[in-house]
């Protein structure tokens, strides 16, 4: 077998592309894994790949040269390459994951709007097979890389046209110590609209922000998976 190729598999496989300096680099992706990158969940790299090899076709099996690699980026570094092929490079899922991805996180929208929205017209829960027809008739769009959290507010604003729908809310004032307030700044934002936002003088970060009453435990349980515990919370009387 020639030097820079590997054993070739019938395999349909997920990648990160990036062309850059007249030449193509790929890396190998676990899917789940770069979509909980995408959401924030996760934070290194390495957790996104099945491989740390830089390839030039990951599909025939053929690694980038070491010369290219070097000229290219200036390092061979494979972790640095990979942080750059996934900042720049375009994000290319198998089709068959990206219908199950998203099939997956309609139906967990689908459950917050259960949850939480009433028909303002008789102040009752609208029935499940309502909201289901309603997102195929609209062909509401589901975005795989973003958490079903932060797209419930857009899908809400594209069903009502259709379908007369009113939230419970509640707002909540939230400050995150300067250690992690700048991940849980971007974190929060996906989950409702910002007031009152401020940066204090010791790093941390306040704001007071508006959601869905039935996201209150999903945003307090993620913030304590990225902050461990150390954060603030009060919730306001409207």
């Amino acid at each position: 077998m020639k030097p820079g190729i590997i054993a070739k598999e019938s395999v349909k496989l997920n990648i990160a592309r990036l062309k850059k300096g007249g030449e193509t680099f790929e890396i190998v992706l676990n899917p789940e894994k770069i979509v909980e990158l995408k959401e924030g969940k996760i934070k290194d790299v390495r957790d996104v790949v099945e491989s740390e090899k830089i390839f030039s076709d990951a599909k025939r099996g053929l690694f980038a040269s070491t010369i290219h690699l070097q000229s290219t980026f200036s390092t061979e570094d494979e972790i640095k390459i990979i942080e750059i092929i996934l900042k720049e490079g375009e994000i290319q899922l198998t089709q068959e994951y990206r219908e199950k991805i998203r099939e997956d996180k309609k139906r967990r929208i689908i459950d917050i709007i259960v949850r939480n929205a009433i028909d303002p017209r008789t102040n009752l829960p609208h029935p499940r097979i309502r909201i289901e027809n309603s997102f195929e008739e609209i062909k509401v769009r589901i975005d795989e890389f973003k958490d079903p959290e932060s797209q419930v507010n857009d899908v809400i604003t594209s069903l009502r046209p259709i379908l007369p729908i009113k939230f419970a809310t509640k707002q909540i004032t939230i400050t995150i110590p300067a250690k992690f307030a700048g991940a849980g700044s971007n974190f929060v934002r996906r989950f409702g609209k910002i007031s009152n936002e401020n940066w204090l003088n010791d790093g941390s970060w306040s704001c007071v922000i508006e959601i869905p009453a039935g996201l209150q435990n999903d945003l307090f349980d993620q913030l304590n998976g990225l902050t461990h515990g150390d954060f603030q919370s009060e919730i306001n009387e409207k």
